[in-house]
Order: C-alpha cells, then structure tokens, then sequence
C-alpha cells in the first residue's frame, strides 16, 4: 500500500522530472504527430501496422525486460509495450522515471499478445507532459461530488461516464444545429450586455460599462433581440447561447445555463411543436439509437416516438381538482387545494393564483412522458397573442417532460398595442421597465410569428440520465472554498 502524502509523492515526482531533463528527456514537449487517436487505432487495428499515438499513463508494471504501460486519450485506453532490448538501456531506464499521469507519445507497431489484447511494440517514445501531482485513483475515479464539480478536469480523467456525459452534450448542440439548418433556419448572434432586461420575468445580474458610463446587465433571455430581427426580415432563426439569472441555485436550476430559441415567421404555436415533434426524435436517434430512454432512479423510460400528449392546463386542473373546479367559490377552492396538499403561501390571492399553483405544484411533477399543455391565463404569459376563441387565454404550450417544463412555445405577440399593454400590467406587478425600443419595432410590423425557447441543460440531463444540472455542466457556479 502506497503511504506517501500528497507532499511526498508530489517532491518524488519532481524528483523524477529532473533526472528526466538531465537524461535529455525535456518534461513538456512539442506537438507529436499522430496516426489516430487511441480508438482510431483500436478499429484499424491490422498486425505489424506502424503507427504514432499519445496518451495519458493509466496504469504501469514491469516485467523483468519488459514495461507494460496503459495510455488513455479520452477515446480509449489502449496498451503499449517497452522492450529493453528494443529501446536500449538508456531510453528504457528512463522510461521507468515514469509515472501515473504522465502524457507520453510512442511510435512502433501493432500487434496482439499472447492473452488477446491489442499492443504497441514501442520503438520509440517521447515525454510529453510531466503530472507532478498524484492522479485520481485510477479505478474507482474522483467520488466527492463538491470536488468532482470544481477540479472537473480531474473527474473526466478518472471518470469515463463523465466524459462520455459531456460527449453526449457535444453531440446534442451538434444535433440541434444540424437539424435547425436542415429546416432552413440560420443561427444569428444577439448582444449578451443588454441596457435592460427583457423577454422574461427573472433578476438579472447587474454590471458597469465604463466605456459608455452606463448600466448594463447579462441578458435574462435573447427573446426581445430576435423579435427585432424577424421586423427586418429575417424569416427563421435561433440562436443557442448564455442567458444570465441572478436567482437561486437547486439540482435543476444553475444562474448561467444554455437555452435554444427559435422563431419562425408566418408560424405559430404548431408549427414550434411540429418542430419539436421532428427535433427530438433526431436527437434520440442521432445521439442515442433510441427513441426509448431510460430517466430516474426508478428505471422509468421516456418514450420520444412522437406525436407527444396535447391537453390544456385547465382539462389538467379539472382532472386532478374535480370537473367542478372553476365553478367552486374562492374560499371552497382554497379549502379542496389544501386538502391536496397545496400549501397555502401569501402569493396565492384569488382563484387564478390558485389554480396556476394547483397546476405548478401538484400536477406538472406528475406529467412524466412529455407532454404539450396548452392555453395558459394570459397574465402568465405578456409576449404571447391570445386565443381566438378566448381572449383571457395565450395560444402557447408548456413542453414538460419528466415533471419539468423543458420547453414553452409561443405563437408570439405582434400587436404592439397589446404588447405595450401586457408590458404595462408587468411594470405594475414586477416593477420593471418596458422595453419601449421593442415595442416601437414592432409598429413596423412583424410577421405572425411561432416562437419557443429550450432549456439546454435540462435537455441534456434527460437524454443522459442526469438528475442534477451541474452534473451536465463543465463548470457550474460553486459556493466559495471554506
């Protein structure tokens, strides 16, 4: 059993290093010219191929004569031999000041060993990177959560589902671009330093510009922007970046997260869920091979094959609250929630507040495979048009999947009197200014218009199996070290 403290090992280290450098060996090298990474290699394995290859020291043991030393690159982990007799006495003494760690390029070739396993007969290696601190345990990685969050370059070199994780992400924002692009949208960018906050309800952090001598803030949502940019013509667009909310931090909720938007004029609210009707199932079958993905601790599978369950909110409510619900008398109604077991908080004034919590607290966490619940009151809603059909209701829809909302989607507000009026009502209840610059653009007119925003990270947790976000984000916010 190794005894040494993390002082020792890491003076032993160093130790080695200079011996290294005073053999020739200089402790970090230049670029190293590769056949394929480690996995490349592994699928074009052919016997007596020659090839190049670097990777990080997995794991070491001698045998006698012999060096066997397995490299990881993050594709794969593959084995490589050192041969006395083939290096020479210099360049195979060296190698043994070697450690765990190390990142190191070999040339030689290919073959199989007598158990099977895929090799280098190293020819020739090279010193690459010195670590000169001590490696997670190779076997069972990095298991404290708060270190794996804030050393992540730690946790993915010692943890393969980690890394396999974050693969998975890559490939899901690939996805969405791929996707979008091949339905004709184009991705613009908008400003991340806004003069104001806009295009959601939400505290937005608060900087300086020193350049201009005014306030800005981190945007809270890119929705006002793009709006401004179907007024001058462009037709279908999206934008996947940052969006900024200076509020609390839970397992779902990270103050810097990734969204999606997308807006597309001459749509509406069906057109953004036929769009998700065709985006997601890609996703699961380009990232995943599956339309069925497993979610949760208790082996629950969510089911992508479209199309998705469509209800209103208020068909919802009557489900879980009796079909006599919106007829009840406020204090009857509060007295029937409470016996659900809603609980009963000072925002809860009227029978609209009411309902709007019954359906937050009671039921969204029920709805497990996803779901488009539609004609939301309109007071919850500004930048939305109404119903044709009822104008105290936004033709929008909340995608939930896994008891959270993923998605909303709009069939956006293009009237700007009827924008200037919702904002007025939120200035009386939030105390935020109005956008006046938004709604003047929308007097030039902007095409009827179908609109949604996706939260990304909450997007990834699902197609991963992932409960908390900051599992799915490289570097989530952390509170400082003690």
């Amino acid at each position: 059993m190794d005894t040494q403290t993390p002082d020792q090992y890491r003076a032993q280290r160093l130790a080695n290093r200079a011996k290294l450098a005073e053999l020739g060996y200089a402790p970090y090298g230049h670029a190293f010219a590769r056949t394929g990474t480690l996995k490349e290699t592994r699928e074009a394995f052919a016997e007596g191929k020659a090839v190049a290859v670097a990777g990080r020291i997995q794991t070491k043991r001698r045998m006698g004569k012999l060096m066997f030393i397995h490299l990881n690159d993050g594709s794969d982990a593959f084995q490589i031999l050192l041969k006395r007799d083939v290096l020479g006495e210099e360049a195979y003494n060296a190698a043994k000041l070697l450690d765990l760690g190390d990142i190191i390029g070999v040339k030689g070739a290919l073959f199989t060993t007598q158990a099977g396993e895929k090799t280098v007969d190293v020819a020739a290696w090279e010193l690459l990177s010195k670590a000169v601190r001590q490696p997670p345990e190779k076997w069972h990685g990095l298991q404290d959560q708060e270190e794996r969050y804030r050393r992540r370059y730690l946790d993915l070199m010692s943890n393969p589902e980690s890394r396999a994780r974050f693969d998975k992400r890559h490939k899901i924002l690939l996805g969405i671009r791929n996707y979008l692009a091949s339905k004709g949208f184009v991705e613009v960018e908008t400003p991340i330093m806004q003069a104001q906050a806009g295009g959601a309800a939400a505290k937005p952090f608060v900087t300086h510009h020193n350049a201009l001598d005014r306030e800005m803030v981190l945007r809270i949502a890119p929705e006002l922007y793009l709006k401004r940019l179907l007024v001058g013509g462009f037709d279908k667009i999206f934008e996947l970046g940052k969006d900024f909310r200076n509020e609390g931090i839970d397992r779902t909720h990270n103050p810097e997260f990734t969204v999606l938007e997308v807006y597309e004029a001459y749509g509406d609210r069906s057109s953004m869920k036929a769009l998700i009707e065709g985006m997601l199932p890609y996703l699961c079958d380009t990232v995943l091979g599956t339309r069925q993905v497993p979610y949760g601790p208790d082996g629950k599978v969510l089911n992508f094959e479209p199309p998705y369950r469509e209800v209103s909110q208020r068909a919802l409510i009557e489900e879980r609250m009796g079909a006599d619900w919106f007829s009840l008398d406020y204090e009857t109604a509060r007295a029937r929630a409470a016996e659900a077991g809603l609980e009963l908080t000072p925002e809860i004034v009227d029978h609209l507040t009411l309902s709007h919590e019954v359906y937050d607290k009671l039921i969204e966490k029920t709805l497990f495979q996803p779901t488009f619940v539609t004609r939301i009151p309109k007071q919850y809603v500004p930048l939305a048009k109404a119903c044709t059909d009822d104008p105290a209701l936004v033709d929008v829809f909340e995608f939930v999947v896994a008891g959270k909302e993923l998605c909303p989607g709009y069939t956006e507000q293009n009237d700007p009197d009827a924008q200037r009026e919702a904002f007025s009502r939120q200035v009386e209840e939030d105390a935020e200014p109005t956008d006046l610059d938004f709604v003047e653009a929308l007097e030039y007119g902007m095409p009827p218009t179908g609109g949604l925003g996706m939260g990304i990270d909450r997007l990834v947790m699902l197609l991963t199996d992932t409960e908390v976000i900051r599992d799915v984000i490289l570097f989530p916010q952390l509170k400082s070290e003690a």
